[in-house]
């Protein structure tokens, strides 16, 4: 199920926080670009802050859009690095962490301690918005949403402390991999998609998803 799925990459993002490396790094530079490594734990954090926050808010009276049509949507998607969008996501990265990373993580455990009881309990087509607004999605589609962010950011925080990238179940990188790879072809069409997988001599250059 999604939510067993989302639940374990939270599970494996509160490990990475708890890291020594994370703190020992806390004021370098990270991986991910204009990030600091305490910024880049702010943002895995809040990917599993923001689930409480959903789960706690009202349902939208408005119809949800598929997880596709919403990532096509989003603002962020061709942003400019630099632009007002990829500046307001690294401040609140920064103001997540900015108690500490002990403090994150502790805060963070706590947050999933939460989930962990409160989420097998939703329906997972029970409708939901993020708190910034619209679109609604079903809960099972922001799961999926927040788990891609988890795995994604998962990987930047390890590569940015220097420790393995945590090992995940294949349900959920499987379904990470079937979402991007989707994006991915519905923003580059689907042959450069195949090549790329298939036909390194014929390969694009690149099939990023965002």
């Amino acid at each position: 199920m999604t939510s067993e799925s989302y639940l374990a990459a939270a599970e494996a993002a509160v490990s990475l926080l708890a890291h020594p490396s994370v703190a020992d790094a806390w004021d370098e530079p990270s991986a991910l670009k204009g990030y600091a490594v305490s910024g880049l734990a702010g943002h895995l954090a809040g990917q599993i802050g923001v689930v409480a926050k959903v789960l706690d808010g009202p349902e939208p009276d408005t119809e949800p859009v598929t997880l596709l049509d919403s990532l096509l949507q989003a603002r962020w998607l061709d942003a400019d690095q630099d632009g007002e969008v990829h500046r307001g996501s690294r401040g609140r990265g920064a103001e997540y962490a900015a108690a500490g990373p002990q403090a994150l993580a502790a805060r963070t455990a706590e947050t999933l301690d939460r989930l962990r009881r409160d989420l097998p309990r939703q329906s997972p087509q029970r409708v939901v918005q993020f708190p910034w607004g619209p679109p609604s999605l079903s809960l099972a589609d922001l799961l999926t949403n927040r788990l891609m962010e988890l795995v994604v950011h998962l990987d930047d925080l390890a590569v940015s402390v220097g420790v393995p990238t945590p090992e995940l179940p294949a349900a959920a990188t499987d379904a990470v991999v079937r979402l991007l790879a989707t994006l991915a072809a519905r923003r580059h069409g689907s042959v450069p998609v195949l090549r790329a997988l298939t036909r390194a001599e014929r390969a694009p250059d690149s099939i990023a998803a965002f």
